[in-house]
């Protein structure tokens, strides 16, 4: 959280009996909720209020919610974004990881679930301000510096390349552990907060994002990749790391 509140949260739904049962449901269990029908009124309340998650049905009329997520993302990198949708298609939940959101469920679901996943990622949330306050070295390696107190990730011409939450997540954990071969459930669990199940794609999916940023490559074609996959185990860094000077 970016300070000692009550979280707020954003529902974005044109559902609007959907839309108040979340606000009822989560405003029971001491969130601040806010609520929205499009994507007028998502930027509305972006406007007007300090939002810590947003939870966000892809279905939306006018600009959609994966468009939002993407735009909103590309804004801030801080709030988090779980996508709702009403399809349990694996496209739709590619897709949103591919434009910056952390988490998404599947309609129809258990309102306790969405609560545990919504107190996951603010816990995470929370636990990442409070260790980037604490760790003032980045970390080098391949000549990229990863600026951990900042959550910035800087090429070898200091200029800063753009990562999501997940991205961040993934990359500093690698980091902290170069050449050490972490597993797709570590590496969910740090992105996410729950083991990585067979039809989980989210890794994966964050692991061919920061190749692109880091390398071009997939690392699946033989090209060199920064990132390996070690097939049946999991990825590694493939670089030793060095720590910077203090920030």
């Amino acid at each position: 959280m970016r300070e000692a509140r009550v979280p707020t949260l954003l529902v974005v739904d044109d559902d609007l009996v959907a839309q108040a049962r979340l606000k009822a449901y989560f405003s029971q269990e001491g969130y601040r909720v806010l609520a929205a029908d499009d994507g007028e009124g998502f930027w509305a309340a972006l406007a007007r209020d300090a939002v810590d998650l947003v939870l966000l049905d892809i279905n939306l009329p006018g600009q959609d919610g994966l468009s939002l997520a993407r735009a909103l993302r590309a804004r801030d990198a801080g709030i988090g974004i779980i996508l709702v949708t009403a399809r349990n298609d694996d496209i739709d939940k590619i897709v949103g990881l591919e434009v910056g959101a952390d988490d998404y469920v599947t309609k129809p679901f258990n309102p306790r679930e969405l609560l545990a996943r919504v107190k996951s990622l603010l816990r995470r949330s929370g636990e990442h301000a409070a260790t980037a306050e604490a760790s003032t070295r980045p970390l080098c390696f391949g000549g990229w510096t990863l600026d951990l107190a900042k959550r910035r990730l800087i090429d070898i011409n200091a200029n800063e390349v753009a990562l999501t939450r997940g991205e961040f997540e993934v990359l500093a954990l690698l980091a902290r552990h170069p050449q050490e071969v972490l597993s797709r459930d570590r590496l969910s669990r740090a992105v996410s907060g729950r083991d990585w199940e067979p039809q989980d794609r989210t890794v994966d999916v964050l692991i061919r994002r920061l190749r692109g940023k880091l390398d071009g490559g997939t690392g699946d074609d033989g090209a060199p990749s920064l990132i390996a996959t070690v097939r049946g185990e999991g990825y590694r860094l493939a670089v030793d790391v060095v720590a910077g000077p203090a920030t």
